[in-house]
């Protein structure tokens, strides 16, 4: 017996031995994120470059809103990015002007991690020379389908040509407005330019001609001679370009002169705060907007619900608001490439870069399609849009006519434009 212990003690000694000699080795220990330009071992810096005041401010307010929700609830709920990373926001205002977008970019560029969100096409192409040598990821706030091409840029959303080739194609197939006069009311700038190439596309897919393409600046006030030019070319729909303060200026105007065509906004146009406008029946029989997801409030879509449930948590005093819902969505996007980022232990501009270009594709839960990013020569927006009329009873003011549709045109825009 005493043998026998002795060899099964040995036995098991070396059984013990050997499991620990082949057992596998523990995994190395995910390598924390070294310091660098915005994040202090600790904290994230995230910046926003948005228009904070001025005309625009109706809109850059809600975009920034958006951002804080996001975020607050990330910080309080789930400690930060990773877990372990709190996350600080630095705003900058640029009133919607590409030279103040440069202040504002130079003065926090050396501060932050990356720009989170930088409100405005016009603006983004002001600063991307310098974002691409910089090697700055920017979550564009804009939605010009050349974003998606830059390697430096994270839109967000579908692009504004797909906007228009889908809202165009849905009214002229399905809505009465085939063979009817159609026109362009565009700003001379990029943002203007964008909603063109798809008003265009789309003329020359469906075969129809346009009627007349009248041009205006950011700074115009006064549209009398654009109304001339449009009532005078016989338009019953005009496709327009711009943000709320203008188009009031524009409805007045055309009131003045009887025009009265369907408007189609690109949906900068509209603000929820125009419900409260004199001019809101004259809006609420002749426009439509032209925009992506659901109406505000469908707690049938699981990301509306869960953001209006966050806004009512951490931005109470926020008003429905689809630019709300850009800042939401953005935060989103720019937190999946923090965490990745983290995960491969590098939060240096080379590190976001490379934790981007990992990423296949990001879904955020309905309240815009579902995006492929990779390297920029793989990235493919969403070609899904909606329709919208104007509704005081709904939130925001907007009725979904059509939700998350797309078109044969869509695909065509993005295959012809590789």
């Amino acid at each position: 017996m005493l043998t026998r212990f002795r060899v099964t003690a040995r036995t098991g000694a070396l059984a013990a031995l050997l499991a620990a000699v082949l057992a596998p080795l523990p995994a190395a220990a995910q390598a924390e994120p070294k310091p660098v330009d915005g994040f202090d071992g600790k904290t994230i810096r995230l910046g926003l470059i948005q228009p904070l005041t001025g005309p625009a401010a109706v809109l850059g307010q809600p975009v920034v809103a958006g951002v804080r929700t996001w975020f607050d609830y990330l910080n309080k709920e789930k400690g930060g990015i990773a877990g372990k990373y709190k996350v600080e926001l630095v705003a900058e205002d640029h009133q919607n002007q590409q030279a103040p977008t440069v202040q504002a970019y130079n003065k926090i560029k050396t501060s932050v991690v990356m720009i989170a969100q930088l409100f405005g096409t016009h603006t983004t192409l002001a600063v991307l020379p310098q974002v691409n040598e910089d090697k700055m990821l920017v979550g564009a706030g804009g939605y010009d389908y050349v974003f998606f091409k830059e390697p430096q840029l994270l839109p967000v959303g579908a692009p504004y040509q797909i906007m228009a080739v889908n809202a165009l194609s849905e009214l002229w197939t399905s809505r009465g407005f085939k063979d009817k006069t159609i026109c362009a009311l565009i700003r001379d700038d990029p943002y203007g330019t964008a909603g063109l190439e798809g008003v265009e596309f789309a003329a020359k897919k469906l075969g129809f001609k346009l009627g007349a393409v009248v041009r205006f600046s950011a700074a115009d006030q006064d549209f009398s001679g654009q109304m001339a030019q449009l009532k005078g070319a016989g338009c019953q729909l005009v496709y327009v370009t711009t943000i709320p303060p203008q188009f009031v200026r524009m409805v007045g105007n055309a009131v003045r002169v009887n025009f009265a065509p369907l408007w189609l906004g690109q949906f900068p146009t509209w603000s929820g705060v125009l419900v409260d406008n004199p001019a809101y029946e004259y809006m609420a029989k002749n426009l439509m907007i032209a925009s992506e997801g659901p109406e505000w409030g469908d707690m049938t879509v699981s990301g509306m619900a869960r953001m209006v449930d966050l806004q009512k948590k951490y931005a109470p005093d926020a008003k429905p608001d689809f630019f709300f819902t850009i800042g939401y969505k953005s935060a989103e996007a720019a937190t999946q490439v923090l965490e990745a980022a983290v995960k491969a232990g590098d939060l240096s501009h080379a590190g976001l870069a490379k934790a981007y270009e990992g990423i296949a594709s990001m879904s955020f839960g309905g309240i815009t399609g579902d995006h492929i990013y990779g390297a920029p020569d793989k990235r493919r927006p969403p070609l899904t849009s909606s329709l919208f009329k104007v509704n005081k009873e709904k939130p925001y003011g907007l009725e979904a006519v059509r939700v998350n549709f797309t078109t044969d045109l869509a695909s065509q825009y993005i295959d012809a434009h590789k």
